[in-house]
Order: C-alpha cells, then structure tokens, then sequence
C-alpha cells in the first residue's frame, strides 16, 4: 500500500498514549471503548504490531482490516484476537475519513498472565493465530453475552487494585475464550457452505499434487504449504476440519496417504518397496509402521488379505 504507516508497540502504556488515551490503569492490562479513541494512529493506511495480547469486539464502517493478504469488514459485532508479533493493516476506503469505530479491546501484556493458569492455556487457543477474514462473527446474542463479560473485566480493572484483582480478571477472560471457543465451534457448522468448499478445494489441492508426482519427490505437503495455498491460516484450516471430519490436517494428511496405499496395495502389482516410494517415504520400515497404526495390518498383511 502506498504511504503505508508501520507502528509497534512494545507496551500497553505506550499505545495508549500513541491513541490518545489516559495512561492505563494496569500497566499489563486494559480495556479500551473504541468510541473513547481520541485520534487514528495515522491518516490514511496503517499496520500495527503489538508486543501483547489483543482481544477486539469491533464494529468499523468503511474501513478494511486485513492480515496478510486477507481483508475483512467489521460492520457486524466481530470479534477478533492477535497474539504478539501479529501484524494487523488497517485500510481506509479512498475518499473516506477514518470512521468513529464502535466496540471494545482488551490488551493483555504476557507478563500479566505470568504464574496463572493461562499463562500456559492461552497458546492452545488457535483462534489468537487466525487470519482477520478467519475472525468471529457473532450473533446478537453471543454478542450481548461476550460484552457482559467485558464489563465484569471493566469494572474489576476500574476497580481499587488488591491481591484478588489478577485472579478474578484472569478468571473473567478464561471465561470470554471459552465461549469464544465454543462460538467458533458454532461458526464452522452454521457456516458450512464455504466451510465445504474449503474441504472441496483441500481434496483437488491434494490430488492435483499427487497426481503430479510430486509426493514421490518431496513427500507429503507441509500443513502451511497447504494453508497457504487455500488462502487461510494452518490454526483455521485445522480447526475447521476437526470440527468437520473429526481429524487435523495432519491426520487428514496421513489418512489421504493411507487409503491411497490401500489402493495401490489391493489394484496394483508394485512392490510394497515402490509403494513406499511413490508415497514418499523414504525408508520402506518408516512406511509399514505407518500403514499398520492406521490399520492394525501391515503392507502385505493387507495385500494378501485380496487374494
């Protein structure tokens, strides 16, 4: 993008006072109303990368967010993560002046969850890795319920600091996360048309490359050499299909190779050694020990099964 403005921020404090709001209340914590927002970070298109932890509910007419090459609009109650070292673009539509956004944030520094229990459960949710076309669209009332969550974290973070207001601010945001996580569970079933074109897409992806030789060459894809290429995030595409088919994309991988060493196994003369080979595997042992965890069979057990 031309005149492209690039801001980071390596604490809360600073970005507060980058935006134009009153120094935080906590200094690894805060929740800010976009409507108390006192200025844009730039005019015109910027990107912003953030050393913390990003929970937006955003609402923002005329005004692109993207992540990578994604873009999506926020006219809708949304809600969106970043995880630390993200980049997120923010591009506003030619013509248009920077629109008053409605919604919140909360900006939780790594330090703040230090020697809590989601210090360590935080890294599980993938949804903080999603690209912002990936983000979470609400209904009314999943929205009505995340905001009341909000406020109880607002109220205890406006709150007199004492040895319990960690504790109850942490136990309030594992809450949002796991409805959060719930939600999304919601958005890959109730989503389902584009959710199955996605799979459409993964199994002509898959069979373009295998048809190509190209498993024989360099083996199985790598899951972000797969993400990438349906133009969606590795977290998303995995989510999404454990959501549908029950597997990852790792043992949606592993499973595509196995029914194709059945069939070879059960239409073809090759040699168990060749079958290997076409499919990638290096070793032919790395391959019967593959084959028997999916099918308690080995190669040859299941061979001579055909005959």
């Amino acid at each position: 993008m031309n005149n492209q403005h690039h801001f980071r921020f390596s604490s809360i404090t600073e970005y507060h006072r980058a935006a134009g709001l009153p120094d935080p209340a906590h200094p690894l914590v805060s929740l800010v109303h976009m409507s108390d927002l006192a200025q844009p970070l730039a005019d015109g298109s910027y990107s912003i990368i953030y050393d913390f932890y990003s929970i937006a509910m955003k609402r923002v007419k005329h005004a692109k967010f993207k992540y990578g090459q994604q873009a999506s609009d926020f006219d809708g109650g949304v809600l969106f993560f970043m995880s630390p070292g993200q980049v997120f673009g923010v591009e506003i539509e030619k013509g248009e002046m920077m629109p008053r956004p409605e919604g919140w944030f909360i900006l939780i520094h790594p330090d703040f969850l230090w020697n809590t229990s989601l210090a360590k459960t935080i890294k599980q949710y993938e949804f903080f890795h999603y690209a912002v076309n990936e983000a979470l669209y609400l209904s009314d009332k999943e929205e009505a319920l995340l905001n009341s969550i909000a406020q109880n974290i607002e109220q205890e973070y406006n709150a007199t600091i004492d040895r319990f207001s960690q504790n109850v601010i942490i136990a309030q945001l594992e809450l949002l996360l796991t409805y959060s996580e719930r939600f999304y569970q919601r958005q890959f079933i109730t989503r389902k048309i584009g959710s199955h074109e996605i799979l459409i897409k993964l199994e002509e992806l898959l069979d373009g490359y295998i048809s190509s030789g190209q498993l024989a060459v360099k083996g199985l894809p790598s899951v972000a050499f797969i993400a990438e290429s349906l133009n969606i995030s590795p977290g998303y595409l995995s989510g999404l299909l454990k959501s549908l088919t029950g597997m990852n994309t790792q043992q949606h991988l592993h499973n595509k190779l196995i029914e194709l060493a059945k069939e070879k196994l059960s239409t073809t003369s090759l040699s168990i050694s060749e079958i290997a080979y076409e499919l990638g595997f290096e070793h032919l042992q790395s391959f019967s020990k593959m084959f028997k965890t999916k099918t308690s069979l080995s190669p040859l057990e299941f061979r001579q099964s055909f005959n």
